[in-house]
């Protein structure tokens, strides 16, 4: 299996997230060691679980699209990549309580490889922040608006982002005399790096300020709750993420908001199972419907319809019910209803005497006897019911 994560996936490299995490899930199951047959299945499994790691999380993602394979794993064993992850209630780099896609990695791989480090070009954009939303079957079939209510981080009221009130005095950085960034001499893998990092000091801005602002503590942002519409759309999958463009946390002294990412979860239903855009369930019918056949009556998630049961059905028999099922999420059209006949014996203290005297008439017109070879393979349809 190769080194690079796309190629451990099996997945290309615009791949979304969604794709990766369905790639991850298959090869998890292929090479799980308490499964697979494989030697170098833990190994394998490992590989797996590094590589989805990485490339669901959007910041480690795009710096090891940046600086390719060999260079992010050298970064990592010198935990290079364990700083300011940000993301929902994550600690950002430098003291930045809130986190951010637009800091924290990319400024730790910016100093140690010394991609053009120095002040900053401008405020950073807020962190992307992630939630979770619960929705029943039905809603994922119809479709629904839902409401979240996230914690985020908003620009501070009293300063209006700038972390110092107006009224507060400046004087130049004496840490790096106003430039924003200082030199450093380090020993990395790659050799003696000399390197200009940002003034921890005044966080790259040169200056410093006689007073931080009281509410933000000099931060810039406060936490407060939003309530959020969500529209989800008909034919959503569990599992899958909603991304809201600018609702995530907001960023530096009026730089944009990031998004907001919404991991959803469809209940189970008690009725039905689902395989995609496929229903199944199961179909209550009686000895006589099964012998006989008859019309019975079948719930779907829409409402009922009427299906035809043939003479001589079988127990386990599976029925296609087209365009039944649930909608295709993102194109037009729906998955079928797979209707599966169970057919329900009766206990005897439920029978009357005019149906006891009919079903032993029955036995002892033959009716005991079982040919298993009646129908094409009796056990065949055994087997394949289950």
């Amino acid at each position: 299996m190769s080194e690079d994560f796309y190629s451990v996936l099996g997945v290309s490299r615009d791949a979304d997230t969604e794709e990766i995490k369905q790639a991850y899930r298959k090869k998890a199951a292929e090479y799980h060691p308490d499964v697979s047959d494989d030697p170098d299945a833990e190994e394998k499994f490992k590989q797996i679980k590094k590589a989805k790691e990485v490339l669901t999380d959007d910041e480690k993602r795009r710096m090891y699209d940046q600086m390719g394979h060999d260079r992010f794993v050298e970064a990592e064993k010198h935990g290079a990549t364990d700083a300011g992850a940000g993301g929902v209630g994550g600690a950002g780099a430098r003291g930045d309580p809130f986190g951010g896609a637009g800091g924290g990695i990319g400024d730790i791989f910016e100093q140690f490889f010394g991609g053009g480090g120095g002040r900053r070009s401008g405020p950073r954009q807020g962190a992307d922040l992630r939630t979770e939303l619960t929705i029943d079957l039905e809603d994922a079939y119809h479709g629904v608006e839902k409401q979240v209510t996230v914690r985020r981080p908003e620009t501070c009221p009293s300063c209006d982002g700038e972390g110092h009130p107006p009224s507060a005095s400046a004087r130049t950085c004496p840490e790096c005399g106003g430039r924003g960034q200082v030199t450093q001499v380090q020993r990395t893998p790659l050799g003696r790096v000399q390197q200009r990092t940002t003034c921890r000091r005044c966080e790259g801005e040169g200056t410093l300020y006689s007073e931080s602002c009281s509410e933000c503590g000099g931060e810039g942002r406060v936490r407060r709750e939003a309530t959020l519409q969500v529209e989800v759309p008909a034919g959503i999958e569990d599992g899958q993420t909603l991304r809201m463009e600018r609702e995530g946390a907001a960023g530096e002294a009026g730089a944009p908001r990031g998004d907001l990412l919404i991991e959803v979860t469809v209940e189970d239903h008690p009725d039905f199972e689902r395989d995609g855009a496929d229903l199944y369930r199961q179909q209550a019918i009686s000895f006589p419907q099964a012998v006989f056949g008859d019309t019975v009556t079948v719930e779907t998630v829409d409402g009922t319809v009427e299906m035809e049961v043939p003479a001589g059905t079988q127990s386990g028999e599976r029925f296609r019910l087209q365009g039944k099922g649930m909608p295709h999420l993102r194109r037009r059209g729906y998955g079928n209803l797979y209707v599966v006949a169970q057919v329900v014996t009766p206990e005897p203290d439920e029978l009357d005497d005019s149906e006891r005297e009919a079903l032993e008439t029955f036995a002892d017109a033959g009716g005991q006897e079982v040919d298993t070879d009646v129908g094409g393979g009796f056990f065949d349809r055994i087997r394949e019911s289950l």
